[in-house]
């Protein structure tokens, strides 16, 4: 198994779920996970937003806000839309995830909230449809005012494995509150649910990074960090709470906290600028985290590899 920081494009394509895992493993803490969403006018309207992250330096594509029964991206026409998924893998050369959101109808709002679409939601539907179009790991998540909560995400962990098999990869946790009373700021994230998520089935355990939810310092993050990896599990520190679009003074010291608390990969969101963080804070938070040498083979790599 190759580490991921050496796999090209040929090498992705054979992957499993689990593949996968154990290369970003290999790659001890050297994985950047770039969202972006695909429902918007792309940052630029010649590309696809996925196209010009992988361009900057991401190893992952995860995206959001697509909803798995109207598959679509903009800046890109298919003839069959059952076939846009695969097609994206194509042009990016990148293994390519999913957001869906467990959507929990009982919890206590703590603003008002939107009401989603099914494709967009972690139903077991959904996630059978989301298998189908090839997405190449799922991650159950909520964006903000959805209402999804820690409980429901344990749910659909159950689900997700049961559909996706042994073999599948399945990343959980929030980056915020998602507009859920009680589990914003230090409330958000605890040791009972970190067991709980990883007892469910979760792969990669999703954290917010140090700084970018009140409360979650590098020693308290770190403090989490350490329990994922006694489970077996692997952690990914995200940036998810608009701070993706701040300087890159801002992404360096959230890049430097995140390796110090111990992440195994490092997300940037999709908020900045039509649906990606601003292109080079992408390959400012990977120089951080991994130097120019394996920033600047990632971004060179040509997809025929």
């Amino acid at each position: 198994m190759k580490r991921l920081l050496d796999c090209t494009a040929s090498d992705f394509l054979k992957m499993t779920g689990q593949e996968l895992k154990q290369s970003i493993l290999a790659s001890e803490g050297r994985t950047i996970v770039a969202e972006v969403i695909g429902a918007v006018t792309p940052y630029y309207p010649a590309v696809t937003n996925a196209e010009m992250a992988a361009a900057f330096g991401a190893d992952l594509i995860l995206l959001n806000y697509f909803d798995v029964f109207q598959p679509s991206t903009e800046g890109l026409t298919v003839e069959d839309p059952e076939s846009i998924v695969k097609r994206l893998k194509q042009l990016v050369g990148r293994p390519i995830g999913l957001n869906l959101e467990p959507v929990d109808l009982t919890a206590k709002e703590a603003e008002t909230l939107f009401e989603l679409p099914e494709g967009r939601m972690a139903t077991k539907r959904s996630l059978q449809k989301a298998k189908a179009l090839g997405f190449d790991f799922v991650c159950l998540t909520g964006n903000p005012k959805t209402g999804v909560s820690n409980a429901e995400i344990t749910k659909a962990i159950q689900v997700a494995r049961s559909v996706f098999g042994k073999d599948g990869l399945i990343i959980a946790g929030k980056m915020h509150s998602a507009g859920v009373a009680g589990e914003a700021g230090s409330s958000l994230m605890s040791t009972e649910t970190l067991q709980s998520f990883i007892e469910a089935g979760a792969d990669i355990i999703l954290i917010p990074s140090p700084g970018t939810v009140p409360g979650f310092t590098v020693e308290r993050t770190a403090k989490l960090v350490d329990i994922v990896h006694e489970k077996g599990a692997l952690a990914i520190l995200t940036t998810g709470t608009s701070q993706e679009g701040a300087d890159e003074g801002t992404i360096k010291q959230i890049a430097l906290n995140s390796k110090m608390a111990g992440a195994d990969l490092f997300h940037i969101g999709d908020a900045g600028a039509a649906g990606m963080t601003i292109p080079e804070n992408i390959t400012t938070y990977s120089i951080v985290v991994r130097g120019k040498r394996h920033t600047y083979v990632r971004m060179a790599s040509s997809i025929l590899r």
